[in-house]
């Protein structure tokens, strides 16, 4: 008898039954459909209403002044706000795919609004020249736009989240549309959306941004008066002018479909029904017709807007909502009337196992081969059900059989009865999003977590992700935030320990996020408070700056480690900071001093030697003037006796006094005060000689370039101030008279008195010219036989070496001196005799 109860309620269209069960009695109160514009959303989405401002309507009790009304499906009320838009007559509303409500007014100003009847901040235009000619109709798509002017031409916004108005091709019509449907860009070959329009003539204008096509004209007999594309964008639904249904494929080069209607007059809304069938809807009847068959008729005696969903059609009245669909397959076998499938045999097995009938035990005899299959019908079943006790009746059927099934996969009831529970749960009257299985599988779960949220349904949501064991983190977060903004009347105290009684179920949870929305909502001590717990010092420490709490982010950032973090700390304090106040919070803490000072060594000195100053590091601050003084001697201006030397000199004298004022710098004081003399008299030749090869050589190069520009003046006096020792005196001048091979000069030097350094300099410096008869002015000067030797053995004189080696009486020194002469086999035969010799007389 169930199964013919349940069966009772369908319709048959051709070979294939539909269902309509009421999923619930309307919650609300005097709302009348055909006073109203209405936009519902779909997969049991929002519905929202406002007065209809284009008909004349009696106010009776009502307020003057429109109300926009958001309702759930089920008619409970989510919000509502006074209609305040001045930008002309409300065209068009419709609910995006993330249950944004938008409305277009006349003018082309696209405000939107949230399921809380909350409008957010940014309008949208469709631009000037939408504003200078009124909109007069549109069609909305899951994220997208399509309008059109006074003069027929279109205007589309792809997608709401970066909407940019774009002008579509001109479809060159004098009169407006009959209709318009939209294509959407996902199934277009140009990947751009397309627009259909019904006209006066046989045809359908598509447009696109770069073009207009002509298409039906070898089809159609005459203009169309409605259209519906399907979901899939592949098929067009539509009513032509003498009464017809076609349905064609959306190219409109084949007829699927053609079928006479009961009327002429255009309905006043088509709707596909899931693929299956095309519903036309008149002020008193709804029509469904499928490709074959006599159409299925419905009679209302109220209003009805048809909701289009991917499994059939959710269809609202003033009273209701009610949801057509074609009966599953699994669901036709177990209830169809006389059905003798496994499923209904097995789902009757059960009702005999209740009664206690023996007759339970012939039925699963009977199906026993099929019986895996009967129990995934009654699983399937159950999940297409919106009646709680026949999805538990079909759930238990398909428990008993299983019992009775070897190889079955036992997780499959479980998953069903998962499912169930989230579903039911939604269903509910009083959260009022009526979704099925099919739905349901297409919006995803973690879609569904967020509607919930958005609906400020945060428990279910909660235990809903809980059950399926998906991250709490966004419901919790979401929660937090909802809080705070309605919590303007607890004090901060009580409503952190509110939140963080939440905050701790879910590990991870981003603490200052949280906290930067209380902040967004004028509570800062509320932030600080709840930042204190966020572990991540990447998160916490520019959420600290953001709320002005600089010493706080500049210590977590300090015991976090992460110099990039102190770095992030240290310019924002520096830039909102009088210096002093800056020098004093970094001067306690070394790893910011540090760092601080490492960055501006390199690009901030003026501002490092304020802070070296304000710590009384003197010597640090003349290290810096000494670094500038350098840097300013790489200036290519500062050359050829150039003014630049003068503030450089200066420079180096200021940097010497900050060193005298510190006991420990005496050494860098009296280097500072030689550098800068050697740099005035540097500066000084270079004015004199005119030549730029003084400034910032040695004072032994100094010297030497004097000596060998002749000017030994200037060298004398160089040796003089700077306390040159003699010996040091010596080597230069004796290398810079033998670079300019002035040997008179060098010979005269050499007699001046005897050399401190010896001659044997003498000899290197003539050796190294290539004077080898200089050399030997020198050379019987040395004395010392093992100098004199290898002096001669240098400039080639083998007999005077060998001579001078022998009277050193060194063998080691007479093997190395032939090892010179090794081409000269006359000079290696001398060297040869002096070691025989020696060896005789003992000596080695």
């Amino acid at each position: 008898m169930a199964n013919v109860s349940v069966a009772a309620e369908w319709q048959l269209l051709y070979n294939r039954y539909y269902r309509k069960p009421e999923i619930y009695r309307m919650s609300w109160k005097h709302v009348e459909l055909n006073r109203n514009k209405v936009a519902c959303a779909p997969f049991g989405g929002p519905i929202a209403v406002i007065r209809d401002d284009s008909k004349i309507v009696q106010l009776g009790g009502e307020s003057a002044q429109r109300k926009l009304r958001i309702f759930s499906s089920s008619g409970h009320l989510l919000g509502e706000t006074i209609w305040k838009h001045p930008g002309g007559r409300l065209i068009g509303m419709a609910w995006t795919d993330d249950q944004t409500l938008v409305c277009l007014v006349q003018d082309g100003t696209v405000f939107r609004y949230t399921i809380h009847a909350e409008l957010l901040e940014s309008s949208i235009s469709m631009g000037q020249e939408c504003f200078e000619r009124n909109v007069v109709d549109c069609v909305f798509w899951g994220n997208g736009l399509v309008c059109i002017t006074e003069t027929n031409q279109l205007f589309c916004i792809s997608d709401f989240k970066n909407p940019n108005p774009v002008k579509l091709a001109d479809p060159e019509i004098e009169d407006p549309p009959l209709c318009m449907a939209v294509i959407e860009p996902q199934y277009t070959m140009s990947g751009n959306v397309e627009v259909l329009l019904g006209i006066g003539d046989a045809c359908v204008l598509a447009v696109e941004e770069d073009g207009v096509q002509q298409l039906g004209l070898e089809v159609l007999r005459g203009p169309i008066q409605k259209m519906a594309v399907s979901r899939d964008g592949q098929w067009l639904a539509s009513f032509t002018h003498d009464g017809r249904l076609l349905v064609m494929t959306s190219n409109l080069n084949d007829i699927l479909i053609e079928q006479e209607c009961e009327s002429a007059l255009p309905p006043e809304q088509l709707a596909w029904c899931g693929m299956d069938t095309v519903l036309l809807y008149w002020d008193d009847m709804l029509l469904m017709m499928g490709p074959r068959g006599d159409p299925v008729r419905y009679f209302y005696d109220e209003p009805i807007i048809l909701i289009p969903e991917c499994d059939g059609v959710r269809i609202l009245s003033n009273s209701s909502m009610e949801f057509l669909q074609r009966v599953p397959d699994s669901t036709e076998s177990i209830f169809k009337i006389g059905s003798t499938s496994p499923a209904a045999l097995l789902y009757d097995a059960l009702d005999h196992f209740d009664r206690q009938s023996a007759k339970a035990d012939e039925n699963l005899r009977l199906i026993r081969p099929s019986l895996p299959e009967a129990v995934e019908a009654c699983i399937d079943a159950a999940g297409h059900e919106f009646d709680v006790l026949r999805q538990r009746t079909l759930l238990r059927a398909a428990s008993y059989g299983q019992a009775f099934c070897s190889n079955f996969q036992r997780d499959h009831i479980q998953e069903m009865c998962k499912t169930l529970r989230v579903l039911n749960a939604v269903r509910h009257p009083d959260v009022g999003m009526p979704l099925s299985i099919q739905q349901y599988k297409l919006l995803t779960p973690s879609v569904l977590i967020g509607r919930l949220i958005n609906a400020y349904k945060h428990f279910l949501a909660l235990r809903v992700s809980e059950y399926l064991g998906m991250n709490q983190e966004m419901v919790i977060m979401h929660w937090a935030c909802s809080k705070i903004t309605a919590s303007l009347a607890i004090s901060d105290a009580t409503l952190l320990e509110i939140l963080l009684d939440k905050l701790k179920l879910c590990k991870g949870i981003s603490y200052a996020a949280v906290a930067a929305h209380a902040d967004k909502n004028g509570r800062r001590k509320l932030a600080a408070m709840l930042v204190e717990h966020e572990p991540r010092s990447s998160k916490q420490v520019p959420l600290l700056l953001s709320i002005g709490e600089e010493d706080t982010a500049l210590m977590k950032a300090i015991e976090s480690g992460d110099t990039d973090l102190v770095y992030l700390v240290l310019f924002h304090i520096w830039q909102k900071r009088q210096p002093l106040e800056f020098f004093g919070m970094i001067q306690a803490r070394a790893l910011a001093r540090d760092l601080f000072i490492i960055y501006a060594r390199c690009y901030k000195h003026e501002f490092l030697k304020d802070f070296f100053l304000s710590t009384g590091q003197l010597q640090e601050v003349a290290f810096l003037l000494w670094k500038e003084s350098w840097e300013l001697g790489k200036n290519p201006m500062a050359s050829r006796g150039s003014p630049l030397h003068g503030p450089r000199i200066k420079i180096i004298e200021k940097a010497q006094n900050l060193f005298l004022e510190t006991k420990e710098y005496t050494f860098e004081a009296k280097a500072a005060e030689e550098h800068a003399k050697l740099l005035r008299m540097q500066h000084e030749l270079e004015v004199s000689t005119k030549q730029a090869i003084f400034v910032d050589s040695s004072i032994s190069d100094t010297i030497r370039t004097c000596i060998v520009l002749g000017n030994h003046r200037a060298a004398m006096k160089v040796k003089t101030e700077f306390k040159v020792s003699e010996k040091r005196w010596y080597w230069l001048k004796v290398f810079a008279l033998a670079t300019i091979r002035d040997w008179d000069a060098l010979e005269k030097f050499s007699k001046e008195k005897r050399p401190p350094i010896g001659y044997r300099p003498f000899v290197e410096a003539c050796v190294e010219a290539d004077e080898k008869g200089e050399a030997l002015k020198y050379i019987p000067k040395l004395t010392d036989p093992r100098e004199r030797a290898e002096s001669y053995a240098r400039i080639g004189m083998a007999k005077e070496a060998a001579d001078a080696a022998s009277q050193a009486k060194d063998g080691e020194l007479l093997g190395r001196l032939k090892l010179t002469f090794s081409q000269n086999a006359a000079a290696s035969s001398i060297f040869d005799t002096l070691r025989d010799r020696l060896s005789f007389q003992g000596v080695s």
